[in-house]
């Protein structure tokens, strides 16, 4: 029994410190991690730093017998939370992915994630109660009742095992490399004045980025001083729009801002520039007043890029008054002052009527009808909410303004109170990022932010009150304050509708 309890104990720590290890090596994956199963986003930083820390702590106090037993303790706490953050998600219908292993090993959580856990809390259980007052043989003591040809044994099995450990942590950092590398070259491949379509020997060759003449990828995102523009508002001017999609850490990029804020003045009545970033509001509106460089939209990792197929950073694309793709994607800075210089040299752009938005539906009128997708791929029917009075929030997961409102949200749509309107939530981004906000009321896409149109909706949060037989009820609320009044919620707490 006494081996048994030790090689359980360096069974758990082994598992504990690699994990831990591996999740600070990725502390911006550990919290994105916490984000999928649901921890609100002001506590996913800290708890995605905490998790990986504890897990290291249990891995050390279950070596020495004086502390095994509650090293035991610990690991039975953490495994038992886990079960019960992956129960709950997959009851939920979700698998976020779970960053057990940080980069070494990292997937959607499922039932196999929930059995591992559960058998690793069983081992975890058995060290903790046949070992309390007894933890078994102490490493070192074990070691030195080995024979000679014993700890030679041991001692192969150890360096064979640190070789394996040094040659897998030494491939991943080759196969990140690698992958650097080649998004690198990718972008700088892009660099070429010319990178266009031309007939070679009766084919053509591809063009980097969208196919010219294709209709560009629809698109709404917050701003750094907007709550949300589409890729309409920005055509609405009747001019070319260019795209260009930087990073806050990327140096080329930054380099680049005061070129792109000159472009913005002295190009304003042929062009219009936009940047699309990602990162905080904060790491990019100092940068943006400083070089005068606006709007600048936030995607929420490189959604919009890459369905522009925009590989690297800086790159850049126009996009024509009709909302086609107007130019093969440049990829570099250099690319990118060609392609600005091309199209501000073109003949004076015809101007092309761009549809605004639309007024709100006057009270007492029908609702735009609608159909879109959930997030598990079923049809959603706006009329099929007639009977019940239902609130139509608009929304996206990445607007600084929702995230902030997301816990009062969250408590009336876990408990509304009685003769609360239905939710239906309206949401722009990803699947994943609609998951991760944990709600249980319905959630459809609408990329483009065309319901939002519809009803008159000008950003996000807002929403609209849709009554019984599927007229509208209320004037557009917008706001977190004006969202949560039209629900009849104070903030903090639910409260009766009215």
């Amino acid at each position: 029994m006494d081996g048994l309890l030790l090689i359980a104990r360096l069974l758990l720590a082994s598992v504990f410190a690699v994990a831990g290890v591996a999740k600070l090596a990725d502390l911006a994956g550990s919290r994105r991690a916490m984000l999928g199963f649901g921890v609100p986003e002001r506590l996913a930083a800290p708890l995605g730093t905490a998790l990986p820390l504890a897990e290291l702590a249990v891995a050390v106090a279950l070596i020495p017998t004086a502390t095994a037993r509650w090293g035991a303790l610990g690991a039975v706490a953490l495994l038992l939370i886990f079960v019960g953050g992956i129960g709950t998600s997959l009851a939920r219908g979700r698998a976020p992915d779970c960053h057990c292993f940080g980069q070494l090993h990292s997937a959607p959580a499922g039932w196999s994630t929930l059995v591992r856990n559960g058998v690793l809390a069983v081992v975890a259980l058995f060290v903790m109660l046949r070992g309390w007052n007894d933890a078994g043989p102490s490493v070192v003591g074990w070691l030195g009742d080995l024979s000679a040809n014993e700890t030679l044994g041991v001692m192969a099995a150890v360096v064979v095992l640190g070789l394996l450990v040094g040659e897998g942590w030494l491939l991943l950092n080759l196969l990140q490399q690698n992958g650097r590398l080649l998004i690198r070259i990718e972008a700088l491949e892009g660099q070429s004045a010319d990178i266009r379509p031309s007939p070679v020997n009766g084919s053509t060759l591809a063009a980097a980025g969208l196919p010219v003449g294709t209709t560009a990828p629809a698109f709404g995102l917050p701003g750094v001083d907007v709550e949300l523009l589409t890729l309409d508002d920005l055509r609405a001017e009747g001019k070319p729009v260019l795209l260009v999609f930087t990073d806050p850490n990327c140096g080329p990029c930054n380099a680049l801002l005061p070129e792109i804020g000159g472009w913005r003045r002295d190009h304003a009545a042929r062009l219009k520039v936009a940047l699309i970033s990602r990162g905080s509001s904060q790491a990019n509106r100092a940068k943006s007043v400083e070089h005068g460089v606006a709007p600048v939209l936030l995607q929420q990792d490189r959604e919009v890029a890459k369905s522009f197929l925009a590989v690297g950073t800086p790159s850049a694309v126009v996009v024509r008054q009709d909302g086609t793709i107007g130019s093969p994607l440049a990829g570099g800075s250099e690319a990118i002052r060609q392609l600005v210089a091309r199209t501000v040299a073109a003949p004076e752009p015809i101007r092309v009527a761009v549809p605004q938005r639309q007024a709100a539906v006057p009270i007492g009128q029908a609702a735009p009808a609608w159909t879109r997708f959930g997030l598990n791929g079923e049809t959603v029917d706006l009329a099929d909410y007639r009977g019940n009075a239902t609130l139509v929030l608009f929304w996206n997961p990445g607007c600084g303004f929702c995230s902030r409102m997301l816990p009062d949200l969250k408590a009336w749509d876990a408990d509304p109170p009685p003769n609360a309107p239905g939710l239906l939530v309206v949401s722009t981004g990803t699947v994943e990022a609609n998951r991760a906000m944990g709600l249980t009321s319905p959630v459809v896409l609408d990329e483009g932010f065309a319901i939002g149109r519809s009803f008159g909706a000008a950003g996000t949060p807002s929403a609209v009150l849709v009554d019984t037989e599927g007229k509208v009820a209320s004037s557009v609320a917008v706001g977190a304050d004006a969202v949560l009044a039209l629900a009849g919620v104070q903030r903090g707490q639910a409260a009766p509708a009215t």
